[in-house]
């Protein structure tokens, strides 16, 4: 009876089912780190369907020379949320329509979305379609 040659053990190490498990896990971390995503600003968007009520929104543009507008009157920087807030009232129905002129420095718009924050009124940003 050869009992030494049923029991041998192979030294060998196999490692593909090692692999792939790495792989699967390398795989599920970069399909779940792609989708974490943080807000930075919470921005309340027009909807698409029917018409917006001109009464609601007030329009604040930003030119490249950056003079603040509200609607077309033209208003010096200092004296925006003085001006905002009368416009405003009380009536938190209202919006901020945003536009800001291509080229105009972010800290501008942000300076803006400051004040609206603060005063608790609801921003849209303005863009131009494609």
């Amino acid at each position: 009876m050869n009992i030494r040659g049923r029991n041998k053990v192979s030294p060998e190490f196999n490692m593909s089912s090692m692999t792939d498990i790495v792989f699967l896990l390398l795989i599920f971390f970069m399909l779940t780190s792609t989708m974490v995503t943080t807000n930075a600003l919470d921005l309340v968007l027009p909807k698409a369907k029917g018409k917006t009520d001109s009464n609601k929104n007030i329009a604040v543009s930003i030119d490249k020379d950056l003079q603040f507008y509200i609607d077309k009157e033209k208003i010096p920087e200092a004296e925006l949320e003085p001006k905002l807030l009368a416009v405003f009232g009380a009536d938190k129905t209202k919006a901020i329509i945003l536009r800001a002129e291509e080229g105009v420095p972010i800290e501008k718009a942000v300076y803006v979305l400051d004040i609206a924050n603060r005063n608790q009124i609801k921003v849209v940003l303005a863009v131009r379609p494609k």
